[in-house]
């Protein structure tokens, strides 16, 4: 077998981030990019500018299956994945079916380009994290450049680490003493460090949880305020409250909450943030322009757009979220941000099927707001839990359509909660992560029926007839996690690094 696992992830070398965003750097050497040396790489402050930018590009639009770009891991990758391990969007087509059936295998393409793209993605980081201090002693760049870029790093980190571990690790809210996922914090960048990098070990959910938090700490102390398409000090707390969230840290979830109310507002148009990315609902995106984009099979736009406006269609709106009876007629998310054809519903978040320009959206406000929601709710405030779900769900509502009520949900406001969760991030890859957590608390059986594959050809469906069902997967397969790659065990010499059970 072909070794490749770490070794492709030590050749993603500085000069090869250099690849990335040319225009920032003024480099006109004609060494090839993967042998220039650490000491030319950091040597000036457009080349660690360039290295820096390298890591953005190696996660708008990473390698999946050698040369192939998919949009691995934070092009479109991401969103797919998150949204079709869940039952709200739909699969059309053969392209993702393997993740929309849990079919795949420790040799499935999918979840090893996941795998692949993030410890690649990790290694670079790791790289110009371990070169700054030198670069600063040697007046390369200021101390505040170099703590900024620190911070940058820091956040990839930290939200590269946690897209593993809800895709290849039990929740953290099941049992933090399971097994997580190679946490690495240095990077390879010399033949010499590869067996250091095969023999980092599977930590414990807990630990890379806490390494998690770490990260982010020290992130939000490095990094000014900034806008959404660079790492910001907004985006490590915004990140912060997704993974206390996780960890059912309901205090944590607040104290982020309120580091950001007078920084951030949730939009009085849903769609706003998807307009360009620059509203007061933006954190952080990946941005993608029509030089640099992940390409047709990578793009948001062009997997999820409308076949009619010149997408590929891949995926839809499933009937079984269009159809379900919390989603009020009135919500001008039906019609804002949805486009219809013959064959179905999709959603119109992402526009340029053209050019792919459409940012990939990681964190918004709306989502820290809910989060804040669910923590009140969980801690019995639900005055406070209502109000702050209906800040969101309320400027989708014509105003004949009344606000929840405390009285009026009842027992029900985690549930309310749960299904604002639902229809607010449709589309944006968070429905997996709800289905991991809340599983994992037993909120959940698991993963749950599914419009059947491939069966919705019809616009019909969205509105009466019965809709065929299939996948669903109980919380107890040994499927509900993917498997760890074949290749990451048959190089890392750790132990060896342990396999998920029943793969």
């Amino acid at each position: 077998m072909k070794k490749f696992a770490i070794k492709n992830i030590k050749m993603a070398l500085v000069g090869a981030a250099l690849l990335g965003f040319t225009s920032a750097c003024e480099v006109t050497e004609l060494v090839p990019a993967n042998l220039i040396p650490d000491s030319e790489a950091f040597a000036t402050g457009a080349r660690i500018e360039s290295a820096v930018l390298g890591v953005y590009e190696s996660a708008q639009r990473g390698f999946y299956s050698n040369a192939v770009q998919r949009g691995y891991p934070f092009g479109a990758a991401n969103v797919e994945q998150g949204d079709l391990r869940g039952e709200d969007m739909y699969n059309d087509q053969a392209f993702y079916e393997i993740t929309y059936n849990n079919s795949y295998s420790p040799v499935s393409a999918n979840n090893v380009g996941m795998w692949i793209s993030l410890y690649r993605m990790i290694n670079r980081l790791n790289i110009i994290l371990e070169s700054l201090d030198v670069a600063v002693t040697n007046g390369v760049i200021t101390a505040e450049a170099g703590n900024a870029y620190k911070g940058e790093m820091l956040f990839m980190r930290a939200l590269a680490h946690h897209e593993l571990l809800i895709h290849f690790a039990r929740p953290y809210s099941d049992d933090p003493s399971s097994a997580g996922i190679p946490y690495r914090v240095f990077g390879i960048n010399d033949v010499t460090k590869v067996p250091d990098g095969e023999a980092v070990p599977r930590g414990t959910v807990g630990e890379d949880y806490t390494q998690l938090l770490k990260d982010l700490d020290a992130a939000e102390g490095f990094l000014p305020e900034g806008g959404a398409f660079r790492a910001n000090k907004g985006a490590a707390i915004a990140l912060k409250s997704r993974i206390k969230l996780h960890m059912k840290d309901w205090a944590g979830v607040l104290a982020e909450y309120t580091k950001l109310t007078s920084k951030y507002a949730v939009t009085a148009n849903p769609a706003t943030p998807f307009r360009g990315g620059t509203s007061s609902d933006n954190i952080f995106s990946f941005v993608n322009s029509a030089a640099a984009n992940p390409g047709v099979n990578g793009a948001l736009p062009s997997m999820y757009g409308n076949p009619n406006l010149g997408a590929r269609g891949l995926v839809k709106i499933s009937p079984i979220i269009w159809r379900a009876d919390f989603w009020n007629a009135a919500d001008t998310r039906r019609t804002s941000m949805t486009t219809q054809s013959s064959t179905g519903i999709f959603t119109s978040k992402y526009l340029d099927a053209t050019t792919y320009t459409d940012p990939n959206v990681i964190l918004r406000f709306s989502e820290v707001v809910l989060n804040a929601s669910e923590a009140y709710a969980r801690t019995s405030k639900m005055t406070e839990a209502v109000t702050l779900l209906n800040s969101v769900r309320s400027r989708a509502l014509p105003v004949s359509v009344p606000p929840y009520t405390v009285d009026g949900l009842g027992a029900g406001v985690l549930d309310a909660i749960f299904n604002e969760r639902r229809i607010e991030f449709l589309a944006e890859g968070r429905r997996w992560p709800d289905i991991h957590r809340l599983s994992g608390e037993g909120l959940m059986p698991g993963i749950p029926l599914k419009a059947t594959s491939r069966s919705i050809t019809k616009l019909s469906f969205y509105e009466s007839g019965a809709i065929p069902m299939d996948h669903s997967l109980a919380y107890t397969s040994h499927l509900f996690v993917w498997p760890i790659p074949l290749d990451e065990l048959q190089t890392n010499i750790s132990s060896p690094i342990a396999q998920n059970p029943g793969y």
